[in-house]
């Protein structure tokens, strides 16, 4: 069980309500982005190459937890795949509620992912989706799904 989680979507979306909802749940570190950038990666801009900084250093962050035998959250946009490699493996919570963010420079960046373990939709409180997620994170793996391909879920 990956205990690196990236609860990714666009800004607006309920990434930290559900993560800060999740994180006692686990007794897991939070790492939310904009208080990182805010306190750690100030210099760090928004262009195409400072997100990928960012995330680079928000995985590595969560990696650091993850080593000495802790679960990390890092709850932040996340918008391309490059990003998402920069982050690094982890289990991803894509939180898909809104079809815009109030950022249009983020709209126009934001690739949905392709692969995710738990999509977030728009029905259902962010507690109902916590015990969903806490729920998938119990379900052992099977070796083809080894590879995090996307598997969507049922929510009945």
């Amino acid at each position: 069980m990956n205990r690196k989680i990236l609860i990714m979507g666009l800004p607006g979306a309920g990434k930290t309500t559900l993560a800060r909802l999740l994180a006692p749940r686990l007794s897991a570190v939070l790492f939310n982005a904009d208080e990182v950038r805010a306190n750690i990666n100030r210099e760090l801009g928004f262009s195409h190459a400072d997100r990928i900084e960012h995330a680079r250093r928000m995985g590595w962050l969560c990696d650091r937890v993850v080593e000495a035998s802790g679960t990390a959250i890092a709850d932040f946009v996340c918008p391309t795949p490059e990003t998402r490699a920069a982050f690094g493996d982890a289990f991803i919570v894509f939180v898909d509620r809104i079809e815009k963010s109030r950022f249009e420079d983020t709209n126009r960046l934001f690739a949905p992912p392709e692969q995710w373990d738990v999509r977030v939709a728009a029905e259902g409180t962010p507690v109902f989706w916590a015990e969903v997620i806490l729920a998938r994170r119990r379900q052992p793996r099977t070796p083809e799904e080894s590879d995090s391909t996307a598997r969507p879920i049922d929510r009945n």
